[in-house]
């Protein structure tokens, strides 16, 4: 029987100790994760932006406080995503719903994550609403090689009009020396209808596929981690058919992708969101065949999770259970956001 024992530094160590032999090794583990920030906007009108609509900017006061409180409570969520395993924030969190890299500036200056001293990657994104990706990492441990983003292009089946959608965002460095990739994405919603939104899903899930892809074409061996809100929920046709995500690691092949989120929503009913008494696992992180090898000789993902700490859901009345939004009924909750954080730990072995 093994077990893993986590000692809490700047570069943690865990310890497996094997029950028959009396053999100790040690090794590196860093957290990977997304989270749907849920609106978080400034207090600003950009004319160029459709911001006007966002929760803050319905709001007729206290703006300014609002925004404060919003930014303090993402830090918060951060600050603790993976901590009470690795003793340490995310090496490496991709976010959405965010409006410009301003916002993120805030939030990783707040006191709760100024240590970390995370750096920012964002673009903007074409998307109507004014609504972006990015990807935040700690310097000490992740150093950005490069960094693109990619356009997807949808058109309305009826109307054939343009349906401007948000960027998906890689970004290629090296954590903690080894060199990994990480695909942040936010599909397309399901306005209107599973049925009828469906496709633009598909579409996204086949920019996502492509990316792979072409990082694959240079590498078969490439570490890379897709991850987002994809709207979609595992067992959906975007991420079972087009990504071809597999839930079982053994049937994983060279350049095939692994998903750890579908056993949590098909076996153990388990989601991020909530919706008319329904949970969805629309937030997950998918990885590739080399970081689920069974050696720990480089990273390899150890366990995946979904960061529902009570603090983050409803404790009663009509939507008790569900994560505890920011924004309700016109005004401010002192929530978080109605998506929780999901996250990986990757962990490599240290030669003595």
């Amino acid at each position: 029987m093994k077990y893993l024992k986590i000692c809490a530094a700047l570069l943690l160590v865990a310890s497996f100790f094997t029950a028959n032999a009396q053999e100790k090794k040690k090794f590196k583990i860093h957290t990977v994760a997304f989270y749907n920030l849920e609106n978080l906007f400034d207090t600003i009108n950009d004319p160029l932006k459709f911001d006007e609509a966002s929760p803050i900017m319905e709001m007729s006061a206290n703006r300014q406080e609002v925004y404060e409180k919003k930014v303090k409570n993402m830090a918060r969520v951060i600050s603790e995503i993976g901590a009470d395993v690795t003793g340490n924030a995310p090496a490496i969190i991709g976010v959405s719903e965010i409006e410009n890299r301003d916002v993120l500036e805030d939030v990783v200056n707040d006191p709760q994550l100024l240590d970390k001293d995370y750096g920012i990657i964002h673009y903007h994104s074409p998307d109507a609403r004014g609504i972006d990706v990015a990807l935040l990492y700690q310097k000490k441990l992740f150093r950005p090689i490069s960094t693109s983003s990619h356009e997807l292009k949808l058109y309305d089946d009826i109307s054939r009009k343009r349906v401007y959608t948000r960027d998906q965002l890689l970004v290629s460095g090296e954590l903690d020396g080894e060199l990994v990739h990480v695909v942040v994405n936010h599909w397309p919603s399901r306005s209107g209808g599973e049925a009828r939104s469906r496709p633009k899903r598909v579409a996204a899930a086949k920019l996502s596929k492509r990316i792979v892809d072409s990082l694959q074409s240079i590498d078969p061996y490439a570490k890379i981690f897709i991850m987002g809100d994809l709207n979609d929920d595992p067992t959906n046709e975007s991420v079972k058919k087009v990504l071809k995500a597999e839930n079982n690691k053994d049937k994983v092949k060279l350049k095939g992708i692994y998903n750890p989120y579908e056993d949590f929503f098909k076996k153990d009913g388990l989601g991020t969101t909530a919706y008319r008494d329904a949970w969805s696992l629309f937030d997950q992180i998918l990885v590739t065949k080399p970081l689920i090898e069974k050696d720990y000789n480089s990273f390899r993902m150890y366990k995946a999770g979904i960061f529902n700490k009570n603090y983050l859901t409803n404790k009663y009345g009509r939507y008790k259970g569900y994560p505890l939004r920011s924004f309700a009924d016109g005004g401010f909750t002192d929530g978080f956001s109605d998506h929780f954080p999901v996250y990986v730990y990757v962990i490599k072995e240290v030669k003595e």
